[in-house]
């Protein structure tokens, strides 16, 4: 653990922290009853360099600190709690210290290798000169990716955050090149999403979990979003399986985000309309990945076309009001796509610690819109998906 000068909270390793926090420092929960702010906890690390805690205040049987040197700890290390004012002295060892996800730092022009092995994750490492030793690698667990992608076909991580190009493809591995980061590089952390959006991966979109999940959401839930919806058979394999459980009243959502999606959609709405009730989300994020962001606003705008032709409701979604959200005040334009989505009958917001303030705003937003856009008609022109979306 490294910690420089910043907030530490010390508890129970039963207790994480919900907090954004630089260092959770795990401690039997009975030994922090009498310490106080101002209190000191003075400890040797890992390197035998003296450190101390100064205790800032409470949180709940837990205690705030700062350690205003980088300190090493590991289970184990001996604590010495030091009282303000007389009080007594006591001494604790750390507890199990929980897992520091680790992250592989990328640069354009490094080398990433996917393996079809379970291994963890491990950056670049380098040798004498600065010689790259070992490639970094990351497991891609998904079988279909090493018989179905093709060299030179692009690949992105991360919402689009690190972009590459394939290289090289064999049954077990695929080597990439970075070819897009930001300055300095980006770190890719555990469970990152990975989008093939030239790739014409053969696979179904409803797996053997998603089946035995189907079970259960049936009998609790009244609708089911499915993911990267490419095709009919999709969707005839989901009204199957719904059809196999007797659940006759479920509604099925079906989240429209790749390039086949786009290309499918009619095809897709004539199957969904054997299902009542039905809508489909236009999942923002990893369409405008797998599409291309410069022809996003096309796409959005011609699947609103589409589904308004089928009298099939559609959700907005994707950072909706992000900002506001999260940090309590909307960019400029956020309130413009907000007001877009007055077009639609369903708008998913995203959780943060201003989504009271976010939804009292969007309905706002959505009321003041609507007699602007009962006056407004369209004239559609000719469609231009399937010139820009070709699908290999």
């Amino acid at each position: 653990m490294n910690s420089n000068s910043r907030r530490c909270i010390l508890n129970s390793n039963k207790m994480l922290p919900s907090e954004k926090v630089d260092a959770h420092i795990p401690l039997p929960l009975d030994s922090l009853r009498d310490v106080g702010k101002g209190d000191r906890i003075v400890f040797k690390d890992t390197r035998g360099k003296n450190c101390t805690f100064r205790v800032t205040g409470k949180r709940g049987k837990g205690r705030w600190a700062v350690c205003n040197l980088s300190a090493y700890v590991m289970m184990g290390t001996e604590l010495q709690i030091k009282g303000k004012q007389g009080r007594g002295e006591k001494r604790i060892q750390v507890g199990e210290l929980p897992e520091i996800e680790q992250k592989i730092l990328l640069r354009m022009g490094d080398t990433l290798k996917l393996h079809r092995d379970t291994l963890p994750g491990e950056p670049a490492e380098y040798g004498s000169e600065n010689t790259v030793v070992k490639l970094a690698h990351i497991s891609c667990t998904l079988p279909e990716v090493f018989v179905d992608i093709r060299q030179g076909e692009r690949i992105l991580f991360d919402d689009g955050k690190i972009e590459g190009v394939v290289q090289s493809v064999s049954k077990d591995e695929i080597g990439v090149e970075i070819t897009y980061a930001k300055e300095g590089g980006t770190k890719l952390g555990a469970d990152k999403g990975i989008n093939l959006p030239e790739s014409n991966l053969r696979m179904s979109g409803l797996t053997n979990m998603d089946r035995e999940n189907l079970r259960f959401i049936v009998k609790h839930a009244d609708v089911v979003n499915m993911s990267f919806v490419n095709e009919p058979q999709d969707v005839y394999d989901l009204l199957d399986e719904i059809e196999k459980l007797h659940a006759d009243h479920f509604g099925i959502i079906l989240k429209i985000e790749t390039r086949r999606g786009c290309k499918n959609l009619p095809a897709i709405l004539l199957a969904a309309m054997r299902a009542d009730p039905v809508g489909i989300m236009i999942a923002r994020g990893d369409l405008a990945i797998e599409s291309g962001w410069q022809y996003m606003a096309e796409i959005q705008e011609e699947i609103l076309w589409v589904c308004e032709a089928a009298h099939i409701p559609i959700v907005w979604a994707t950072q909706v009001l992000e900002t506001l959200s999260k940090k309590g005040r909307p960019s400029r334009a956020e309130i413009t796509d907000a007001a877009m989505a007055q077009r639609t009958e369903c708008v998913m917001l995203n959780k943060g610690p201003h989504i009271v303030y976010s939804i009292q705003m969007l309905d706002k937003i959505l009321k003041s819109m609507e007699d602007y856009y009962r006056k407004k008609g369209f004239l559609l022109p000719e469609l231009k998906t399937t010139d820009f979306l070709q699908i290999k």
